[in-house]
Formats: C-alpha cells, sequence, structure tokens
C-alpha cells in the first residue's frame, strides 16, 4: 500500500483509530450474534427437554387414564354379574324396608313389656306415617294391610292403657296375699304369746311349731316378691313357676286332709271367679284358692296384629 506523501501523521493516525474502531464494532457485532446463537442454542435446548419432560408425563397420565379404564371396565364387568336387574334392585329395597319394619315392631313390643303404651303407640303412628311416603317401596296390597294393623294396634292399645292390665291386677291380688301373710302371722305370734302360759310340756312343741310356720310364710313372701318381678318383666313361665312354689310352701300350714278336699272343692265352687273382684283373703285356704286362680288366668303376652302380619308377609 502505497502512501501518499502529502498525508500527513495526523492523518495516519486517524487512519489507524478509524480502523481499530472498525474493527472493535466487527469484533463486538460478531460476539453479540455467536450470543444470540448461543441463546438461540439455550432455548432450543431448553424447549426439547421441556417437551420431553410434558410429552413423558403425557405417557405417564396416559399410562394412569389406561389403567383407570381397565379398572373401570372390569368393576363394571364384576358389578353386571352381581348386580340385580333393576327391577329386582326395587324389589329388595322393598325387602328392606320390611326388614327395618319387623325391626321397629320389635322395638314396640320391647316397650309393651316394659308397659311403656305411650311410647309405642307414638312409635306405631311414626309407622304408619312412614308407610304413607312416596319413599315407601313396600307393595301396595302389602302397604294397606299393614297400615290397617298398625290402627287396629294403635286402637287396642289406647283402649288397653285406659284400664289396668291383667298383669297390673295379679301384682294387685299377690300384694294383697303378701298383706294376708303379714297380718297372719302377727297373729300367729300373738297366739303363741298366749301359749306361753300353757304347761311347761307343751311349749318347746307349740314354738317350735310357731317357727316352722313363720319360716314358711317368710318364704312365701319372698316367692310372692319373684313372681311379682317376673309379673313385671312379663314373664308368663316364671310368673307361674313362682306361684306354683308359693302354693307348695303354703299347702303345709293346711293341718288335715280334710281341709285340703274343702280349698279344692273351694277351688272348683269359684274356678270362674274373677280375681279383680275378690276382697282381701281371709285364710290361707282361700289364699291357696286365690294362687290356683292365678296360675290358672297367668296373662298370656298379646302379639301385635302388625307383628302377625309381618310374619306373614316373610312366609
Amino acid at each position: 500500500m502505497s502512501m501518499n506523501p502529502e498525508t500527513s501523521p495526523k492523518d495516519l493516525s486517524a487512519i489507524q483509530q478509524r480502523r481499530q474502531a472498525n474493527m472493535l464494532l466487527i469484533r463486538l457485532q460478531w460476539l453479540t450474534i455467536l450470543l444470540l446463537i448461543a441463546a438461540l442454542l439455550w432455548l432450543y435446548i431448553s424447549q426439547q427437554r421441556f417437551e420431553q419432560s410434558v410429552h413423558e408425563r403425557l405417557q405417564s397420565n396416559e399410562q394412569v387414564v389406561s389403567r383407570l379404564n381397565e379398572m373401570d371396565d372390569r368393576l363394571f364387568a364384576m358389578s353386571q354379574q352381581t348386580l340385580p336387574e333393576p327391577r329386582v334392585a326395587a324389589s329388595s329395597q322393598a325387602q328392606n324396608q320390611l326388614d327395618l319394619l319387623r325391626i321397629q315392631i320389635k322395638a314396640v313390643d320391647r316397650l309393651l313389656v316394659d308397659n311403656n303404651d305411650s311410647a309405642a303407640i307414638d312409635l306405631l303412628r311414626g309407622l304408619h306415617w312412614q308407610l304413607s311416603q312416596s319413599s315407601n317401596e313396600i307393595a301396595p296390597a302389602l302397604t294397606v294391610v299393614i297400615k290397617q294393623s298398625l290402627l287396629k294396634d294403635i286402637e287396642r292399645l289406647q283402649a288397653q292403657s285406659s284400664q289396668p292390665s291383667p298383669w297390673q291386677m295379679h301384682n294387685l291380688a299377690m300384694q294383697n296375699i303378701q298383706t294376708f301373710l303379714h297380718r297372719h302371722e302377727r297373729h300367729d305370734h300373738k297366739e303363741g304369746s298366749k301359749d306361753n302360759k300353757t304347761p311347761a310340756a307343751n311349749t318347746a312343741k307349740d314354738k317350735e311349731s310357731l317357727t316352722r310356720r313363720q319360716l314358711t310364710i317368710h318364704e312365701t313372701i319372698m316367692t310372692l316378691n319373684l313372681a311379682m318381678q317376673a309379673s313385671n318383666m312379663r314373664d308368663r313361665e316364671q310368673l307361674i313357676s313362682y306361684l306354683s312354689q308359693a302354693r307348695k310352701q303354703l299347702i303345709t300350714l293346711t293341718p288335715s286332709a280334710d281341709e285340703r278336699q274343702k280349698q279344692a272343692n273351694l277351688q272348683a265352687s269359684d274356678q270362674t271367679a274373677n280375681i279383680t273382684m275378690m276382697q282381701a283373703p281371709n285364710d290361707v285356704a282361700e289364699v291357696i284358692n286365690w294362687l290356683d286362680q292365678l296360675i290358672v288366668e297367668a296373662p298370656k303376652p298379646t302379639a301385635l296384629l302388625t307383628t302377625q302380619v309381618l310374619a306373614k308377609s316373610q312366609r
């Protein structure tokens, strides 16, 4: 490169500076281009990684969804094998309601055993209302029969609650017997005290006889307490058992076979007598007659009409 002799050193210095500036600008441009290329490459790599991650997640989700679909298919297939037809399902719902109704009727029976007639009546009314609802799936014909039986049971219990029950009358009769036995025991004690003035030869025998008599009366009173408990629990078998035991205890107080025959004749003549109309007994023979009638006329728990209807529908 030839130099113009006329070019001054200052011009040469300016030319060199321009060249250096141009080189610097070129280098900066290349550096910028390289940085842009590196940034684009980094973005491309990041995008590829992100797409790969998303793809892997989608594949994983697809596998999970496919497994869930398979499980749903299996469950559906199993349900189709085990579940009944819709018509059978409706019948099953009706059967469940009948079973629940039987359980509720048993609760009513329990209330009656506990002598809670008012609560039993309220529960029966609730069952009648329950059968009138649209959710009731029981057959219409059977529903009508059950509702009628519920109304009859309610009417019977309302009439029964307005008067003493046979169980209460039995308890009253047994209380009257106990009252008589207490009086009889005190009377025998007084008589025994008077007999203490008799000769010494008879005193020991009279005291021994009085002691056995008092013991028998005490045992009879305790047995009647057990009989009243059985009556309160509406346990007819236990009631009869304790009444029979009390009769066996009292029969030992009768002194002779003639008196026992007299008691049997009295029982036969008064067999149809109503215990509730009797006054307090006057002697041991009458007490034994009372016990015989209490045994014969022991109350029987009356089953609800609805219980019988539900039992027939179960067959």
